[in-house]
């Protein structure tokens, strides 16, 4: 064996809303971890950081191999997910005390940008304990805003879902609209315009009155005038406006659009937004007395594994077998990333990252992307977006509906006291 063995248990978590593809990462995840001697038993975590906190494991090494293979097209997360911050010193220790009873030496965590700053610190204690640990972290979100990574898995096929049902929608509005209809579809995307952004893939780029006509992003601040003034442009040469616009849209003052109460937070304190296609909808009806329709997305455009991107999910599951030769390699404190080639055609390595250029932090579009009125992007992001949403995912099916599969979930013995991880 050489110099960088280290054997004990190896423990996999997901974190975060789920995407069509994350289930890809845990299928590589375990697939991979049955090829190597030195990982002695794999554990699977319920409910992210929080069933690591009271214990909740589950034997991912006893489930059939038809069922991990069924994994890569199975949506949501089948360990549960959480959106659990550590707050406290005995929270982080609870954990290494956990790891060091169950002899887990090899940490993965598949999640977000909250997800990875948990996974960054947890990492930092090991050290400074003195605990042999490995941790890496899995890139996954939708939002496509961590750092240091070219996109993240769950992007691609989540803005080929919405491509793909924007066009739909056209059609419908085409054949009702007289130059006096506004469709206005609400996407996922908080702080980062990349969800909202890929709806442009629904429409050739050579036909301008193809949909979507205006896409809103967060990156430019809301200003409703010139807003009304774009659909009034549009609705003289089209028999109807599609807007697309992003749930994190923001004012002149750096507020959320239609967020009526900010009291309403996640763990993490973020805002729980949606809420703002009827604020423009409204907007719409007041001021330009046209038809509006309005229509909002939601967890389907994370879900919709029947229409996933066959390039989003084989690198979904090549993340999760890089994390396991990484870690097995002696790496510990990073998170795998997707590296674009320079080349001509599409072609994407992994790499890695530390986790504390990830943790916390937010990646938007870059501004030479976006048209100078803000209400579209241009070639660039055509080019970076287009090859993500390449290929179709084979689902099997059943009596009419797609065959998902879910764990058998074998429990693994606990062997410490309750633990209440709140307060």
């Amino acid at each position: 064996m050489s110099d960088n063995t280290l054997e004990g248990n190896l423990l996999v978590a997901q974190s975060g809303g789920p995407t069509s593809v994350i289930n890809a990462s845990l299928a590589g995840v375990v697939s991979e971890a049955l090829n190597h001697g030195c990982i002695e038993d794999i554990y699977g975590g319920l409910n992210g950081i929080l069933g690591i906190l009271k214990e909740e494991f589950v034997d991912l090494a006893r489930e059939l191999q038809q069922t991990i293979r069924g994994l890569r097209i199975t949506p949501g997360s089948a360990l549960g997910t959480c959106r659990f911050k550590l707050k406290k010193k005995e929270d982080y220790e609870r954990i290494l005390t956990i790891f060091e009873a169950h002899n887990i030496r090899y940490f993965l965590y598949i999640g977000g940008n909250d997800s990875q700053d948990s996974a960054d610190k947890i990492d930092q204690l090991a050290t400074e304990k003195g605990y042999a640990l490995r941790t890496i972290g899995i890139p996954k979100t939708i939002d496509n805003d961590l750092p240091v990574t070219d996109h993240c898995p769950g992007y691609g096929s989540a803005i080929k879902y919405i491509a793909t049902t924007v066009r739909e929608i056209a059609l419908d509005n085409q054949a009702m609209g007289q130059h006096d209809l506004v469709s206005i579809v609400e996407v996922m995307g908080r702080n980062a315009g990349w969800i909202t952004a890929g709806a442009t893939l629904a429409k050739d780029r050579n036909k301008p009155e193809e949909a979507p006509h205006i896409l809103c992003l967060p990156e430019r601040p809301f200003v409703l005038e010139k807003f009304l003034q774009r659909i009034q442009s549009v609705l003289k040469t089209q028999k109807y406006c599609m807007v697309v616009v992003g749930e994190g849209l923001i004012g002149p003052d750096g507020t959320y659009i239609g967020i009526q109460s900010t009291t309403a937070t996640d763990a993490f304190g973020h805002v729980q937004l949606g809420g703002v296609s009827d604020y423009l909808a409204n907007s719409v009806t007041q001021h330009l007395g046209v038809k509006v329709r309005s229509a909002k997305i939601g967890y389907a455009q994370r879900a919709a594994a029947h229409c996933g991107s066959k390039t989003d999910n084989n690198e979904a599951f090549l993340c999760g077998q890089t994390a396991v030769r990484a870690a097995v390699e002696g790496e510990t404190g990073k998170m795998v990333s997707l590296i674009r080639s320079e080349s001509g055609t599409y072609q994407c390595e992994i790499g890695l990252a530390p986790l504390n250029e990830v943790a916390n932090g937010v990646k938007t579009i870059p501004e030479n992307w976006i048209e100078e009125e803000g209400f579209d992007v241009n070639y660039q992001f055509y080019k970076y977006a287009l090859p993500l949403i390449q290929g179709e995912v084979s689902i099997p099916y059943e009596n009419g509906t797609p065959a998902f599969v879910r764990l058998d979930a074998h429990r693994v013995g606990k062997k410490l006291e309750p633990y209440t991880p709140y307060g």
